[in-house]
């Protein structure tokens, strides 16, 4: 099942009729395929091999096909580009940014092994690669579409992220959401954390916050696919018995807001096995120049 077949299940009618605006105009739907890429030349060298391995690897063609089925009212540009030495990345209805130095960061602090918990090398490497490019992504399709948002929208683009890595095949969907679990793993190295006040009035969630709120979504999403993040203690029981009632709500939001804006004809076509094998071993990481 591709990326959003469970969105047409979940739509009903409102996937049977275009959006309301477009009735009252009387005018076509947006088309699909609006999404363009670019791997920006990196002006800084020690942002050259991140750049290469993205290039080798066709990161931003493959992202750029599952988003294949969204209809946009223009053009969006998802690209790779230096960032003065920031490891970054941004967005607004137009363009999606990510940082070769945001990638170099990623790729330094991936396991040299396959973890105790059970997360490859591979996986550590690509599960916070498409997090950071589907939540920034996020980002651009709720402004270009003028997505209603309630609540926070770093919180709103999190749950695109990891709404969009769980349609996915059941394998390929595990290893992403705890791969990108991964990513928050010096954020709760200790069982207690210190951190300043000033970071509660971020408009981001903590690393913690985040880090259980992908787990939620997924166990909710799958009970016994991800069984055993709750068995072993890393998501607690008190919060995952509520996570099957958390992800019908954003999969029925997902599906009220954003499935009038796909192309159904494209959702049915099925998406290849796209993730490079989980005995990949990713390149050793070089290092970037001070």
């Amino acid at each position: 099942m591709n990326w959003i077949a469970t969105i047409l299940v979940a739509a009903g009618l409102v996937l049977a009729a275009p959006p309301v605006d477009a009735r009252k105009a009387g005018s076509a739907q947006p088309e699909p395929n609006r999404i363009d890429i670019a791997y920006v030349e990196p002006k800084l060298a020690g942002n050259q091999p991140v750049a290469k391995l993205l290039k080798e690897h066709q990161v931003l063609e493959k992202v750029r096909d599952l988003l294949r089925p969204l209809r946009l009212p223009h053009r969006l540009l998802l690209q790779t580009s230096d960032c003065g030495g920031i490891p970054n990345a941004f967005s607004n209805e137009e363009s999606v940014t990510v940082c070769y130095e945001y990638v170099d960061d990623i790729w330094k602090n991936a396991p040299t092994q396959t973890t105790p918990t059970g997360i490859a090398p591979i996986d550590a490497v690509i599960g916070p690669l498409l997090d950071v490019l589907l939540h920034e992504t996020g980002h651009a399709v709720f402004a270009s579409l003028q997505i209603p948002v309630l609540g926070r929208e770093e919180d709103a683009a999190d749950q695109f992220s990891t709404y969009m890595m769980l349609k996915f095949d059941k394998d390929d969907a595990r290893r992403l959401i705890l791969g990108s679990a991964y990513q928050y793993k010096g954020d709760l190295a200790s069982p207690t954390i210190t951190i300043t006040q000033q970071k509660f009035a971020d408009e981001h969630g903590t690393p913690a916050q985040r880090f259980f709120n992908l787990l939620c979504t997924a166990y909710g999403s799958d009970q016994n696919l991800f069984a055993d993040v709750v068995e072993k203690g890393f998501l607690p029981e008190e919060r995952a018995v509520g996570c099957k009632r958390e992800y019908a709500q954003l999969s029925h939001a997902f599906a009220t807001l954003l499935g009038p804006h796909i192309d159904t004809k494209l959702v049915r076509k099925p998406h290849k096995r796209w993730l490079p094998p989980v005995t990949t071993k990713p390149r050793p990481w070089q290092g970037r120049p001070d």
